[in-house]
């Protein structure tokens, strides 16, 4: 089912072979296919699609006890997004060194520089006032924030007043 996710995203020109489907007791939750190219937008992997669709149907940003089940094995972005979705078990088809030898995706740069503890990108660490704001407010609204036993997002509304006095990118 992966597999043909995938070349219905290739056979739609949405973005590369890359289809997933997320299961449930034995039952589809959802699936996604690689939409890069669609969307424009380059988070848009069919892991990540999929996980999307299937949080939304369960109302939920857990996924624990799913299986996701993807045409390769999910490139680092997927990864994160898959342990942060807490699914339980993945299962892939093609490896992250045959997508990279056929197609040439950089994941195994991407992986190897994570490994590494190597930036891809130049980063800096900028501290300005009331930077740990959001951090503060967010942990005293734990347990307020959240309901459900999974977790569902009901109340992540401030007063509007975050933000004030600082430089506008950060």
């Amino acid at each position: 089912m992966a597999i043909d996710e995938a070349l219905v995203g290739i056979r739609s020109g949405h973005g590369g072979p890359f289809g997933c489907v997320i299961v449930k007791d034995g039952e589809v939750l959802d699936r996604g296919h690689n939409r890069v190219l669609v969307d424009n937008d380059p988070t848009a992997h069919g892991e990540i699609t999929a996980i999307r669709k299937a949080c939304s149907k369960l109302g939920t940003i857990d996924l624990s006890g799913c299986t996701l089940y993807t045409s390769s094995e999910p490139c680092p972005m997927c990864k994160a997004a898959i342990v942060w979705a807490k699914v339980g078990r993945v299962v892939y088809a093609a490896s992250m060194r045959e997508a990279n030898d056929i197609l040439g995706f950089k994941d195994l740069r991407i992986a190897s520089a994570f490994r590494e503890g190597r930036d891809l990108v130049p980063t800096e660490l900028v501290r300005v006032e009331g930077y740990l704001e959001p951090f503060l407010e967010y942990r005293d609204k734990q347990g307020k924030i959240y309901r459900g036993p999974f977790g569902g997002l009901i109340n992540s509304v401030g007063d509007g007043s975050a933000g004030m006095g600082r430089p506008v990118c950060i």
